[in-house]
C-alpha cells in the first residue's frame, strides 16, 4: 500500500470518528496544536493526499459549522424550519411536496419537519381546494408573527461567523460552494 493511500485511510478514519463522536480524535484527546482548525499546505501534498485533506478540512468544517447553526437556533428552529416558514412567508401556502421541492427535503422528511412545525402551532395543513390529494401547509397567525419578526435575527446570528471573512474572500467562498455543489449535482445525475 502506498504512503498516499495509508494516510488517506487514515484520514477518512479520522472523519468516521468525527461522525460518531462529534470530535475529531485530537479534538477528543486535546491533541490539536493549534493545527486543527488550520490550513493544510496543499502544496506540499500528492493530488491524493491534497483531496484527502480536503475531504477531512471539509468534514470538520460541515461538523462545526452545523453545530455552530443548531446553537443558535432557537425553539426548535433550526435552519430547515426556518427555511419552510421563510418559504411560506414570502410565497404563501403551498403544496408539501413543492416544499419539499424547493428546499431540498425528501417527503418523509418533509412531513417530520411540517409536523413538528404544526406541534409548535407555526404552521397548519388545509385541504387543498381543487386537489383531494394535496394537502396545502400555510404559515398559522403565531408562525406569520414568528416568521415577521424572527427569520431575520436568527438568520442574522448562523451567519455572523461570516463577519470574519472580506466581501472579497466571501464571495470566493461563495463561487468554491457553488462549483462544489454543481460536481455533486453533476455527478449524482441530479439534485
Amino acid at each position: 500500500m502506498s504512503t498516499g493511500i495509508s494516510e488517506y485511510a487514515v484520514g477518512m478514519s479520522r472523519v468516521g470518528a468525527e461522525a460518531e463522536t462529534g470530535q475529531f480524535p485530537e479534538e477528543a484527546t486535546g491533541h490539536c496544536d493549534g493545527e486543527c482548525s488550520g490550513a493544510p499546505d496543499l502544496a506540499a501534498l500528492t493530488d491524493a493526499e491534497s483531496a484527502a485533506a480536503l475531504v477531512e478540512q471539509t468534514a470538520r468544517f460541515t461538523a462545526s459549522f452545523l453545530r455552530w447553526m443548531e446553537t443558535r437556533s432557537c425553539g426548535g428552529l433550526n435552519y430547515v424550519r426556518l427555511q419552510l416558514l421563510q418559504a411560506l412567508h414570502c410565497g404563501g401556502p403551498a403544496i408539501m411536496r413543492d416544499l419539499g421541492t424547493q428546499l431540498g427535503t425528501s417527503p418523509r422528511n418533509m412531513t417530520a419537519i411540517v409536523d413538528a412545525l404544526e406541534d409548535a402551532h407555526l404552521v397548519v395543513r388545509r385541504r387543498h381546494p381543487s386537489d383531494r390529494r394535496a394537502t396545502l401547509i400555510e404559515l398559522s397567525p403565531e408562525g406569520a408573527r414568528e416568521a415577521e419578526q424572527e427569520l431575520g435575527p436568527r438568520i442574522g446570528a448562523m451567519s455572523e461567523i461570516f463577519a470574519d471573512l472580506s466581501p472579497a474572500e466571501r464571495q470566493q467562498f461563495s463561487s468554491v460552494l457553488s462549483k462544489l455543489t454543481r460536481a455533486i449535482k453533476d455527478r449524482q445525475g441530479g439534485c
